[in-house]
């Protein structure tokens, strides 16, 4: 599994191809429904720095506050990635994000926006969330946290070998779509078999 460290420049990223197994090191964030959606609404100055180059990851971490005003990543896994197809594509171009993690995979749209801007769809293991949090170093800040709340904010994190896999590439390859072929595929099979 090739270590890769964040940010990413647009060569790498554009080599990389659905299967390949990947560890991320460096700055990512996270962002879910409320922060896809706030992220377009305006041009936010203030947590671009954060994004370009990076990821940003589909997860609803679940967060404790340390005596020192510090937080940490108690449980960290991905959530469903297709609620945010009606605004990925755009934050991808819009903040220079060279990919996505969650879990599920996402749509055509996204998938054009990857070839388009440069970047990947990365699947994180679903059911893992405690041992997914312990690639999470240190939290460097939080956005939005009052207005959204713990799960919905856009957490700034540090992370050491995070562990994921290509699953949607520049080259509009998806395993996603891949899978639901092949299992279409067998379903009419089945369905067309004699009783």
């Amino acid at each position: 599994m090739a270590e890769l460290r964040l940010p990413l420049a647009e060569e790498i990223v554009r080599d990389l191809e659905v299967g390949a197994g990947v560890e991320l090191t460096g700055r990512m964030i996270t962002g879910r429904d409320a922060a896809h959606k706030w992220l377009l609404e305006d041009f936010r100055e203030e947590v671009a720095p954060f994004m370009e180059g990076s990821v940003i990851y589909h997860c609803g971490p679940v967060v404790r506050q340390a005596d020192d005003g510090t937080y940490e990543f108690v449980a960290a896994g991905p959530t469903t990635s297709i609620r945010e197809e009606p605004y990925q594509a755009e934050v991808i171009e819009k903040y220079g994000l060279r990919g996505v993690i969650g879990k599920g995979g996402m749509g055509l749209q996204t998938l054009a926006g990857l070839e388009k801007s440069g970047a990947l769809y990365l699947h994180a293991v679903g059911g893992a969330a405690q041992v997914l949090a312990q690639a999470v170093k240190k939290v460097e800040r939080v956005f939005m946290l009052e207005e959204f709340g713990v799960p919905e904010a856009l957490w700034v994190i540090d992370v050491e070998k995070f562990p994921v896999m290509v699953t949607m590439d520049t080259r509009r390859g998806s395993l996603h779509t891949e899978v639901e072929d092949f299992s279409k595929q067998q379903l009419e099979r089945l369905l067309a078999a004699p009783a």
